[in-house]
């Protein structure tokens, strides 16, 4: 644990500046409409398509040191950080983020992992950015690696939980409130196990020896829901989410009744599921060591977000077989026509539209909008709900305004349909 040292006065007049705005933001009325369209949304019912810009290339959006960090206490960095990024993202892209009055600090708590320790090598184009390339080593081709995966073990350092606290209680007291945070639970199976593997190895092994990935898809799925017992036992489980995957969670639906805030369940929150390393195996083989493979996990949330950048439109029938499922991922790799013709309006129509288009030589408004605006149409022909997530965001070659610009032609889109 940390010797709890008090902020100095420089950096709390630092901080109590920047909270202080935020706050201020906070409590605009727009804040709690903006929740309502999000409720709307996620129930099926919709005002209008949403809009949220998340996993953005911070390295290139400092403009007038408007990102630049003046605290000299690392903690307070940390903070100093999350609100100038907040003040940024209302002022040049708010599109519909919701600015919460209060500062989420995350609780002690240590998961011992699986045991397993990724080996890879990366590639480095810029080195201020931390989207790189990954070339993975295999290790998983004996039965003995098997036996390598450990169950994780939850831990919670409550001392050093108490000590965060006091120190947000220093920072934010009569500007924002302080919201202790638990785990927000990332629950991908193949994630980590293309990690483990490579995505090319891990796919030859689905084809060569489906029941050693088998085998070793379910000692995942039964450490997940050890973990998750454990979360839900030492009620270290986050509540309330503002997010699921970078879209709006605000919903009427959960918690579910019964809900404890000091022992959050499963079923009191979002769950976010995908299998990215799955966008080129068949829809059995989807179904078989994806969606059977998690209904443990799947069935235990109070809703689900369900993908990522794994194309989904020629995977609905097994999609559909999730338990509350809510929001399906649309990538910019799908057939859209046929992915809202699957849809309808019985989930949200989450769509990826491509970053790519921030990232050429020269940014055009003209295929920005004829991007998003195809979207909204087909939406509109099949009734689906829809909200517009951009994500992914690894370069805009180092000029923020076409984030900026992006920002005003989706909502020019969102608002006139």
């Amino acid at each position: 644990m940390k010797v709890n040292i008090m902020p100095s006065i420089r950096d709390k007049e630092i901080i109590a500046r920047l909270a202080t705005r935020v706050a201020e933001i906070a409590a605009l009325p727009v804040q709690e409409h903006k929740r309502e369209m999000w409720r709307r949304l996620n129930a099926l019912k919709p005002v209008r398509p949403m809009v949220t810009i998340d996993q953005v290339c911070w390295n290139e959006m400092n403009i007038d040191d408007e990102l630049t960090l003046t605290c000299e206490d690392g903690e307070c960095r940390g903070y100093e950080d999350h609100l100038r990024r907040t003040l940024y993202q209302w002022k040049h892209f708010p599109v519909d983020m919701v600015v919460e009055p209060f500062i989420r600090i995350q609780k002690a708590v240590h998961n011992s992992g699986f045991g397993i320790a990724v080996k890879e090598e990366v590639a480095v184009l810029d080195a201020t950015n931390g989207v790189v390339g990954h070339a993975f080593t295999n290790q998983f081709e004996t039965e003995a690696d098997l036996e390598r995966i450990q169950l994780p073990v939850i831990t919670h350092n409550a001392a050093e939980t108490t000590r965060r606290l006091e120190v947000a209680h220093e920072l934010f007291d009569g500007t924002l409130s302080v919201f202790p945070q638990g785990v927000d639970p990332y629950l991908s199976v193949w994630d980590p196990i293309s990690c483990w593997m490579s995505v090319e190895d891990a796919l030859y092994t689905l084809i060569d020896r489906p029941d050693y990935m088998r085998e070793l898809a379910q000692r995942l799925v039964k450490g997940y829901s050890g973990m998750l017992d454990q979360l839900e036992e030492q009620g270290l489980l986050c509540h309330h989410q503002s997010l699921v995957h970078c879209t709006g969670a605000y919903t009427d639906e959960l918690p579910a009744p019964g809900f404890d805030p000091e022992r959050p369940r499963t079923k009191d929150i979002w769950m976010f599921g995908l299998a990215q390393m799955f966008s080129t195996v068949s829809p059995a083989m989807f179904e078989e060591f994806e969606i059977d493979m998690c209904m443990p996990l799947f069935e235990r949330f109070g809703l689900v977000y369900y993908g990522c950048c794994d194309p989904l439109d020629r995977k609905m029938a097994q999609v559909r077989k999730i338990p509350n499922v809510r929001k399906i991922s649309m990538s910019p790799w799908v057939d859209e026509e046929i992915g809202a013709a699957e849809i309808k309006g019985d989930y949200v129509y989450s769509r990826k539209p491509n970053p790519a288009l921030l990232a050429w030589f020269t940014f055009s408004d003209k295929d920005v909008r004829e991007h998003l605006q195809t979207t909204a149409n087909v939406c509109a022909r099949y009734g689906c709900p829809l909200e517009f997530i951009l994500k992914d965001i690894s370069t805009v070659k180092y000029e923020p305004q076409r984030l900026w610009r992006w920002a005003e032609i989706a909502m020019d889109v969102a608002e006139g349909v």
